[in-house]
């Protein structure tokens, strides 16, 4: 089968491509700069320069393939341009499902989120659930858009689409917001950790496998929740804990707390880390798909043992936890 991938030089696209790879897949990936996507071209992945904002710029390496993953997707906290949010969530994912019905594409699978659930406030919600705003951040807002009035609008309209939507995605290779804190926390510089931040921590190669389980058994119109084990952000760094033996931090500021300084600041990152919970069930991908996450345990050991390598560490380092929280944090 041959798959065409946007968004493929990113953490999850560039393992959806890996892992088609070495099912024996063609594997054709946009990338807005070719330079680097050396890693993809290694593995025999056939790399187009294009881009989702450039509709024409997609056309010609998608026509003819059996399916699209379009993954590729802007999230950043507090970036100044906010208008790039609503040109590559909004109108880049309106432009590839249009692009699919013009070329007759069989299906695809379209990578949302569970943040388009909002904060659901310690809820497990499942993939009937809806939150129609107010939004914590311009992420959350163009994702919602992008999934409720692009992408269930074309399938409503016949598009053989798929939808799934990971919960925080984390592991080897991560470049979200979480590994900022998991290196300042194995340096022993992380000096706190907010109350009541709760999400489904979703492993990296799961949420990979969920993608491919998606296209080769999800129903086309259905959504499927990729998340994990739910967890605070309190409970996942007493297992970091216990697996490296690094002292967790003991600060934990409150929520409110946290909102006023978010008041005053502005800062997004603040916002959500005022005790808002992204929490959803993975039970139908389970049951439909034969998705089965790890343990937070089993993802951590192995993301904490890949960035101690990195960082030549195998104890643990001297002196007290002395940084900060981010206050800002980016993921491409």
């Amino acid at each position: 089968m041959r798959y065409l991938i946007t968004g493929a030089t990113g953490f999850v696209g560039g393992r959806i491509a890996r892992r088609l790879r070495e099912q024996g897949h063609e594997v054709v990936a946009l990338a807005r700069n070719p330079t680097k996507a050396g890693e993809l071209r290694s593995i025999g992945v056939e790399v187009h320069p294009g881009d989702v904002t450039d509709k024409e710029s997609m056309r010609k390496p998608m026509t003819g393939v059996d399916g699209v993953f379009h993954v590729a997707g802007w999230f950043k906290f507090g970036g100044r341009d906010r208008a790039d949010a609503e040109r590559t969530n909004v109108e880049g994912t309106r432009n590839v499902l249009e692009l699919m019905t013009e070329l007759g594409v069989p299906k695809g699978v379209y990578t949302s989120t569970i943040v388009v659930f909002g904060d659901t406030h310690g809820k497990v919600v499942d993939e009937t659930y809806r939150h129609d705003g107010p939004w914590l951040t311009e992420y959350e807002r163009t994702k919602w858009k992008a999934h409720y009035e692009v992408a269930e609008r074309m399938i409503r309209k016949g598009l053989p689409l798929v939808i799934v939507q990971p919960g925080v995605v984390y592991g080897p290779g991560d470049t979200s917001r979480i590994r900022p804190m998991l290196l300042q926390y194995l340096k022993g510089k992380l000096r706190a950790v907010p109350q009541g931040v709760a999400q489904s921590w979703t492993y990296i190669d799961d949420v990979a496998d969920g993608h491919l389980r998606a296209m080769e058994r999800g129903r086309p119109g259905e959504s499927y929740i990729l998340g994990g084990p739910s967890h605070t952000l309190i409970e996942a760094f007493e297992i970091a804990e216990r697996i490296t033996g690094i002292p967790a931090p003991r600060f934990h500021p409150s929520p409110r707390f946290l909102r006023a300084v978010a008041a005053v600041t502005r800062s997004e990152w603040l916002r959500v880390a005022a005790g808002v919970t992204y929490l959803a069930s993975s039970a139908k991908a389970r049951r439909e798909l034969g998705y089965e996450p790890r343990s937070l345990e089993a993802g951590l050991r192995e993301t904490l043992g890949h960035e101690m390598a990195l960082l030549g560490q195998s104890a643990r380092p001297e002196g007290p936890t002395i940084a900060t929280v981010p206050t800002e944090g980016v993921a491409e």
